[in-house]
């Protein structure tokens, strides 16, 4: 098939999007163009052709409108028989796209609804009325595409309901970047988040617990709130922080060799609670323990593993002594490291996943 991916908001080398999904299905066969909006220009890899609509400008509101069209325009005239759509603000132009006579499946990453409840940047007053008519909007669509891809299997019952063909295709991680026969003796007294970080993400608490242990936090990823990196600066535990920035694969694949301990403390916000993090799965099959948020999903993953602690993620006593727990006892930590990595080799890698992708685009190619 001829395969349009579009994205107006995320990067073009989003690991979901153009690494796991875009390249599997270029490997498999498919003709894959995947659309962005970043004003980096032209570019073939593995593959896939990205094309470029251009740079978004301006806020919010401009990205939601003038760069939303553009997309539009620019999967119109490349005429694919699908497209795979990734953002939210892409639901209109979904449904034109759907008129025209092309299949749309409908990439859900989040449960954007229970999301926009703990969005900063809505007045909190409003939030509620968002949300409910956002889902209004989005139940009414999901009815008209071919088919819904949901990252985790609690966002596809609820699309389940909705349309006949919802998949959960999980963010797993790609296994060959991140297996490694690392020494434990090697591993540095260091602990690692990586990923977007913001307030609902932890940062507050996992920099408070920092001040009295003999640890550094290996920090790599956005920051996604204004201010709060110039704010966490000022915070009695940022003395003890390698703040890397963006990292790209090979660089965060080296992070995770070098540190001890993974930390996924995320807040109980109802878009985490049923969360599959990449990123506790990214630890795990780096062969280290985690300290990840007490939520029933994610129990049943670490104590069914035996790969790590609890621990209450707004709590910076709590994960202070989960690390220094792991730090005190090397063979235990050790232990939890490899049981993670059996884990993930058994149950939590992308090429399952990619199967699952790949079995959809079979059954797209029958539709009439």
């Amino acid at each position: 098939m001829k395969i349009v991916h579009l994205t107006s908001a995320h990067p073009r080398h989003d690991i979901r999007i153009f690494v796991k999904e875009c390249r599997s299905l270029a490997a498999a066969g498919h003709d894959v163009t995947l659309i962005v909006a970043d004003g980096l220009g032209e570019e073939i890899r593995d593959g896939v052709r990205i094309h470029d609509v251009g740079a978004k400008r301006g806020g919010r509101l401009s990205r939601m409108t003038s760069t939303v069209g553009r997309v539009l325009r620019a999967a119109l005239a490349l005429k694919p028989d699908a497209v795979h759509f990734h953002d939210p603000e892409l639901l209109l132009a979904a449904l034109k796209l759907k008129r025209a006579g092309i299949r749309v499946v409908y990439d859900v990453h989040e449960d954007v609804p229970r999301q926009i409840m703990a969005k900063y940047w809505i007045p909190a007053l409003l939030r509620g009325l968002v949300s409910r008519a956002f889902e209004v909007l989005e139940n009414a669509a999901a009815r008209r595409f071919d088919a819904i891809a949901t990252s985790t299997p609690h966002i596809r019952e609820r699309f389940a309901r909705l349309n006949r063909r919802a998949i959960d295709i999980c963010n797993f991680p790609i296994l060959q970047e991140l297996i490694r026969d690392t020494p434990w003796e090697s591993r540095r007294n260091e602990v690692c988040y990586i990923g977007g970080i913001s307030r609902i993400r932890g940062i507050e608490p996992i920099v408070a617990a920092l001040p009295g242990l003999p640890v550094r936090l290996n920090l790599a990823g956005p920051w996604s709130e204004p201010d709060l990196k110039t704010h966490m600066q000022a915070a009695a535990g940022w003395e003890r922080v390698n703040d890397l920035g963006m990292l790209d694969r090979a660089g965060v694949g080296a992070v995770l060799a070098r540190s001890r301990i993974g930390l996924v403390t995320l807040f109980p916000t109802p878009n985490y609670v049923d969360a599959l993090p990449i990123k506790l799965f990214e630890y795990m099959a780096a062969g280290m323990p985690v300290i990840a948020s007490d939520f029933p999903v994610w129990r049943a993953i670490v104590d069914g593993a035996g790969c790590g602690l609890l621990v209450d993620p707004q709590d910076p006593q709590a994960i202070a002594a989960a690390i220094s727990s792991l730090l005190a006892d090397d063979e235990r930590a050790r232990a939890m490291g490899e049981a993670g990595k059996r884990a993930v080799l058994a149950r939590y890698g992308w090429d399952a996943e990619a199967a699952k992708l790949l079995a959809l685009y079979r059954e797209l190619t029958t539709d009439q």
